[in-house]
Parts: C-alpha cells; sequence; structure tokens
C-alpha cells in the first residue's frame, strides 16, 4: 500500500466516523436551574435531559401523621446534607400508602429555600445515574436523586448502575448528591424459598447462600433504612380526622365521618394513610357539592 493509499484510507475512515458520531445521542444539557426546584429525568430519542416539574406535590411534614420517628430520622439526616455535613443515602420500606414517597417530597417543600432540590428518576433510567451526576457536579444547590417504588428482578441493568453508584464506583459522587429510594422490598429484589435452602451452617452459624448475600448487598448500601407499618385503627382514623380538618370540616362533622370512614377502609382492604386521604377528599367534596 502506497503513503497515497494509506491518506485515502484515513480519509475515508475519518468520514465514516464522523458520520456515525452525528446519529449519536449528544451530551445531556443542563437545564434552567432557576426553572423550578423539583426536576425529572426523561430519555426520548436516546437521549435523556431534566425537565423541571411545574407544579411540585407541595405536601407538608405536618400532614404526615403517625409516623412521627420516621420523620424524625430522615429529616435529621435531609439538614445534615443541607447544611454540608455528612449524611447518608436512604432506603424508606415499607407497606403501601403508609408516606413513603410522601414523606420525601414534603422535605422539598420544607428545605426549597435552603438550597433542596429534587430529581426524580424511573427505575428504568438508572443507568443515566452517571450522566445525571455529572450534570449536577459542582453547582450550589443541594441534590436528592429520588427513585419511588424500587425493585429489581435477576439481571437487570439498572440493578448494577445503582449499586455501582451507592457504593463501589472507581469515581465518588460528589458531596452535593444523595440517593433516596421507596420500596416495598427490603432488599430490593424477590428472595426464594429454595435460595434459603442453600444457606450454610459451619459451627453453629448460619451462612447465606451467594444467590441471598448478593440480593442483600444493595440494600446494605444504603447508610439509612426506615422501615414503614400499617396503620392501626385509631392511626388510621387520627389521619382520617386530620385531613378532613385541612379540608375545611369542623369538630361535629369529622366524628360523624367516622364509620364512613371505617366502612371506606374496609372497602379498599386497607387502613393505609393513602386511603385515609382519598377517603377525606371524598367525604368533604361529596358535602361540598350536597
Amino acid at each position: 500500500m502506497t503513503l497515497s493509499d494509506l491518506s485515502r484510507l484515513v480519509a475515508r475512515a475519518e468520514d465514516v466516523l464522523g458520520r456515525v458520531e452525528a446519529l449519536l445521542p449528544a451530551p445531556a444539557a443542563a437545564p434552567d436551574w432557576r426553572a423550578g426546584v423539583a426536576f425529572r429525568w426523561v430519555r426520548r430519542h436516546g437521549q435523556g435531559r431534566l425537565l423541571p416539574v411545574r407544579k411540585p406535590h407541595a405536601i407538608r411534614l405536618k400532614d404526615l401523621r403517625d409516623i412521627d420517628e420516621q420523620k424524625a430520622r430522615i429529616e435529621r439526616n435531609t439538614r445534615q446534607f443541607i447544611e454540608g455535613r455528612l449524611a447518608n443515602n436512604v432506603l424508606l420500606t415499607g407497606a403501601r400508602g403508609t408516606g413513603k414517597s410522601s414523606l420525601v417530597k414534603a422535605l422539598l417543600t420544607q428545605y426549597a429555600g435552603k438550597g433542596l432540590r429534587l430529581i426524580e428518576v424511573d427505575k428504568n433510567d438508572l443507568i443515566d445515574l452517571p450522566e445525571i451526576i455529572d450534570l449536577i457536579d459542582g453547582r450550589p444547590e443541594r441534590f436528592i436523586l429520588f427513585c419511588d417504588d424500587l425493585s429489581f428482578e435477576e439481571g437487570e441493568a439498572a440493578y448494577k448502575a445503582l449499586k455501582s453508584v451507592l457504593d463501589g464506583s472507581l469515581a465518588a459522587v460528589p458531596e452535593n448528591v444523595l440517593i433516596y429510594a421507596t420500596s416495598n422490598r427490603r432488599h430490593l429484589m424477590p428472595e426464594y424459598h429454595d435460595e434459603n435452602l442453600m444457606a450454610r451452617h459451619v459451627n453453629g452459624e448460619v451462612h447465606p447462600a451467594e444467590a441471598t448475600e448478593e440480593k442483600i448487598s444493595l440494600s446494605e448500601r444504603f447508610g439509612l433504612w426506615i422501615s414503614f407499618y400499617p396503620f392501626s385503627q385509631d392511626e388510621y382514623l387520627t389521619i382520617v380526622a386530620h385531613w378532613l380538618r385541612v379540608f375545611g370540616l369542623d369538630k361535629p362533622a369529622i366524628e360523624s365521618a367516622r364509620q364512613d370512614a371505617l366502612q371506606w377502609a374496609m372497602m379498599r382492604g386497607s387502613r393505609s394513610g393513602r386511603v385515609a386521604w382519598q377517603f377525606a377528599r371524598d367525604h368533604a367534596g361529596s358535602r361540598s357539592t350536597g
């Protein structure tokens, strides 16, 4: 091959590479950070970007009842974070409708004025975490990456991406970033009976099987675990009463709604905080139109 032939080959290769690069998605552009305090990561046509949430759910911490211990623990951790002190990633687990995601949203309502920002990331987009972190690295705000209703199946790429970012990647996560996740599963992945049968007993100690240890390893990377439990009947009625007061009902009207609230919960098969809120909206709305 002559020098002229080599030059033409190099030129053709550079042309091909240029065309390929033109087809690849460009790196995500930074959003207008002044457009909001909450953002959502969305991926369209192969390209991800942060979109501001125009009207975030403005729930208040004081509206969340009968979860005082959980509220105190996560609020303390979040205050440490926005004050530039050491803080942990948080995993909130437990029964549905008990206030896990509402608590994270309430933190934004409480501390947005002090620089807290919330970025919601869908489970399927967790593989984009490094790209999201690059966008917010060095910003003066404090960012919580929020993953709601998190759970994984075997072999999902998002599982490994989250595990790497939490604790395992060569690159350190910026000090202005934490991850808060909610899940109905404490270990984030399904656990099967056969896996427990593979546990070994050595000198009286139980050693879990490798599959079980792998499933536990992700949740262990969250420094703070906060558990939520189903509400008792009295706790459920307390939450109902609170929301009825918020929606403008007086004490006699709230007392008279007690039996209806219990029947509503029975029909729904749950006494969760979400069910209490839904009942209160229905009950207060029907009175205002009746």
